[in-house]
């Protein structure tokens, strides 16, 4: 959902803001520019690729079979904004994977 947050902005996600007159994606918090709104706006984040053992924690005793993801097959991407760090998004993502473009507005209509 698009809503107005102001001085030519958009809100597009609870801390991801549209400026509708520069096209450009802004952190809400801060005000930090993200790069273009044409383009994927994790681009202009800071990207932390977390290790799955360090968030799901394995058993102890370790088991042969268990709830958490293994870093051979899972990894965990979180994406914050460089000017207040602010988390934007996490991914879970297999191995060798591209990062998701996730949000793709028509910028002709929003602006």
């Amino acid at each position: 959902m698009v809503t107005d947050s102001g001085a030519g902005r958009r809100r597009i996600t609870e801390a991801l803001d549209l400026d509708a007159s520069s096209r450009r994606w802004v952190c809400n918090r801060c005000g930090h520019d993200l790069g273009p709104a044409a383009r994927n706006y994790k681009e202009g984040c800071l990207v932390y690729d977390r290790d799955p053992r360090e968030i799901h924690v394995p058993f102890d005793p370790p088991t042969e079979f268990g709830f958490n993801p293994h870093p051979d097959w899972c990894r965990i991407v979180e994406f914050y904004c460089p000017g207040c760090a602010v988390m934007f998004d996490v991914e879970y993502l297999p191995p060798g994977h591209p990062i998701t473009h996730d949000i793709e507005l028509d910028l002709d209509a929003v602006g």
